[in-house]
């Protein structure tokens, strides 16, 4: 059916009247109206008043080759003419389903060969509960059910994804939290660190999973989980002891080591996924977002041989989704692993556009007192926003700098997000070098009207 042709203020009328949206104040939404996008190609989307917008968020960290994929379209149109559904329950499978999983297990890391596909990163992440917490219970050890995240993690926001993740706001809506989940610091050397240089404080809060596992005692935990590089946290990366001591700790205490791949995965640091790029290599594996680059739901979680082995002699596993490996949605995935590896994105965003990206914000930091920190790896990276970079002075939630610096950006034609008082950028992997220099240009702009309303230099 084709879409009704309104003005936008017939949109945000309706939109108000009836849509719920997630991670806003809906009062405030309704009052300000809600921009409506219309159409999207290459690294620009378009809203209804025909402004054209550089979305440096690609998507929601997810469009990683880009709008307007005829390819990834026709796809999806083959397979629906073919097959638009089955289920994966009654012990039966689709070709894409399988073709898919054949494919994940040629480009995951390590021993990853076994796959079990959902929707979302949320419902993947619930999944990677249920599984590490029945792996434990097959070997005799069903003790071992508690999970350890960071704080500022973001794993999805289902109730146990919540959970799972730290983020305090989402805890305190309606008491969001189940029993069985931990949580360790951060590990950001700029608000952290003090005066360790980043390789100590990244021992340091390794150490933190020490901690906590001597606290609770390792019999008790099933897992640490955390993403390579915390998105949804304001792009925390880590220092380069910091993946590798953690995965020491987990050895040595037989704890399931799980990364949270739905950002990070399918080229985004550089690697086809973000242990890569920190040199571990994890037991389980939760993968969404870049997997289709968003053009259609789904996710995939990645078992090693030696826990599926484990979950093989166990009987049923008694859970999955309507939706566990929809044909449709495993078609589009597999053709767009296909055109990541086909253009050479992964090596693109290592070798070219990635360190161009990071090299420009680093000029921009140079130029505006008010960035305190320049962090990320790959096509990723957040800018801390100071009130003082020399006296590390934050910015307060009352401020509210990043939220303004967000909405002066986005008026002049740039998507960036606002977590905390950072702004955060993870543009398409086609993005080109002048697209970079446009980003960084309209940054600069807002980034000057930001600092003058604070009355910085």
């Amino acid at each position: 059916m084709a879409i009704a042709h309104r003005n936008t203020a017939q949109w945000q009328a309706l939109d108000a009247s009836h849509h719920i949206h997630p991670f806003c104040d809906p009062k405030s939404l309704a009052e300000r109206g809600v921009r409506v996008i219309t159409g999207a190609d290459g690294c620009y989307v378009t809203d209804s008043d025909n402004n054209r917008i550089l979305d440096g968020m690609a998507g929601l960290w997810c469009v990683n080759v880009g709008y307007g994929r005829q390819e990834l379209v026709d796809v999806a149109a083959q397979q629906m003419e073919q097959l638009p559904f089955y289920n994966s329950f009654f012990q039966s499978a689709t070709p894409s389903q399988i073709e898919l999983a054949q494919k994940l297990s040629e480009i995951a890391p390590g021993n990853l060969n076994h796959f079990f596909f959902a929707n979302s990163g949320s419902e993947a992440n619930d999944t990677v509960i249920r599984m590490a917490r029945h792996y434990w219970h097959v070997r005799g050890r069903p003790e071992k059910y508690k999970f350890i995240g960071r704080n500022l993690g973001y794993h999805g926001s289902t109730l146990a994804a919540t959970s799972l993740g730290g983020m305090k706001h989402m805890h305190d809506m309606g008491s969001s939290t189940l029993p069985g989940f931990e949580h360790i610091m951060e590990p950001h050397w700029y608000a952290h660190g003090g005066n360790m240089t980043p390789e100590e404080f990244g021992v340091r809060a390794a150490q933190a999973l020490e901690d906590k596992i001597l606290e609770i005692g390792a019999d008790n935990i099933a897992a640490f989980i955390g993403e390579p590089i915390q998105g949804a946290g304001g792009v925390i990366d880590p220092p380069s002891t910091y993946w590798p001591e953690i995965q020491r700790i987990c050895r040595k205490h037989d704890i399931l080591l799980v990364s949270d791949e739905v950002i990070c995965g399918f080229g985004r640091l550089g690697e086809w996924f973000g242990c890569e790029h920190y040199g571990v290599q994890p037991d389980i594996m939760p993968m969404a977002k870049g997997m289709s680059s968003g053009y259609l739901p789904i996710s995939a979680i990645a078992f090693s041989d030696e826990i599926f082995e484990t979950l093989n002699e166990g009987g049923p596993i008694s859970h999955g989704y309507t939706y566990s490996g929809h044909p449709v949605s495993c078609a589009v995935a597999h053709a767009n692993i296909n055109i990541i590896e086909r253009e050479g994105l992964v090596a693109r965003v290592r070798e070219d556009v990635g360190p161009y990206m990071h090299a420009r914000l680093q000029e921009l930091a140079d130029q505006h007192a008010i960035i305190g920190e320049v962090r990320g790896a790959g096509l990723i990276a957040g800018l801390q926003l100071m009130k003082s970079h020399e006296a590390r002075e934050a910015f307060t939630a009352e401020d509210n700098a990043a939220n303004i610096c967000r909405d002066i950006c986005l008026d002049k034609g740039l998507i960036m997000r606002a977590v905390g008082q950072s702004m955060v950028i993870c543009p398409p992997l086609t993005i080109t070098h002048e697209q970079i220099d446009d980003l960084v240009r309209i940054a600069s702009e807002g980034l000057s009207e930001t600092a003058a309303r604070f009355g910085i230099a």
